[in-house]
């Protein structure tokens, strides 16, 4: 098995990215939608968030006001340091458990949106980051996502800055392109994933 990290800023298509490798053959971890299902109504994580955040943050029916709580904390580091000790530790209970899960042979995409914030770049046998520049970011966040500049603006200025983001990478993805030139970069990817998976366990049958 090969553990792959992958990363990247809001709007760099990290989500494609992820997408074209399960395409692939990728076992992909979505913390994402881990980190959703852990403050599912019920859980003891939404409640620890509505302990710390107000029922101010629930939604009509009981869920999480996803939107309404990302403009309390992205706009507050220290409100978003309460909302990441939380969920944090639960998304990678869950994520070890689908780790373990996947096959011996598998490579295994943890597609992990803070990797480089939360400094969790050992945790993976390699770690690939979605790169793209500040105005394509931008672009897609106020376009594609229909966000209002001052909001994209707050939740690229509270992730980790693109110089952060390739100290960390093994390999980087340019993503400033067109899906189709996108599409061939990940391919060539995945074939050095695979051919390091297959190095990585070809010892133990010699």
């Amino acid at each position: 098995m090969l553990t792959v990290g992958l990363t990247g800023g809001i709007g760099a298509g990290k989500s494609e990215v992820s997408r074209l490798l399960v395409e692939c053959g990728a076992v992909l971890i979505d913390a994402d939608r881990i980190a959703r299902e852990v403050v599912a109504p019920g859980t003891p994580g939404l409640a620890a968030v509505v302990e710390s955040f107000g029922e101010g943050v629930l939604a009509e029916d009981g869920s999480l006001d996803r939107p309404g709580l990302g403009s309390i904390v992205f706009a507050d580091p220290e409100k978003l340091a309460v909302l990441n000790s939380i969920v944090h530790p639960l998304v990678g209970a869950r994520s070890r458990e689908l780790e373990e899960a996947a096959a011996e042979d598998a490579v295994v995409v943890h597609d992990v949106p803070l990797l480089t914030e939360n400094g969790l770049a050992s945790r993976y046998d390699l770690v690939i980051v979605v790169d793209a520049s500040a105005e394509t970011q931008l672009d897609r966040l106020t376009g594609r996502r229909g966000m209002s500049e001052q909001d994209a603006r707050a939740r690229m200025a509270a992730q980790a800055t693109r110089e952060q983001r390739r100290e960390i990478a093994d390999l980087v993805i340019d993503n400033d392109v067109p899906l189709e030139e996108l599409a061939r970069r990940v391919k060539d990817v995945w074939a050095e994933l695979v051919r390091r998976e297959r190095a990585a366990r070809r010892p133990a049958r010699e």
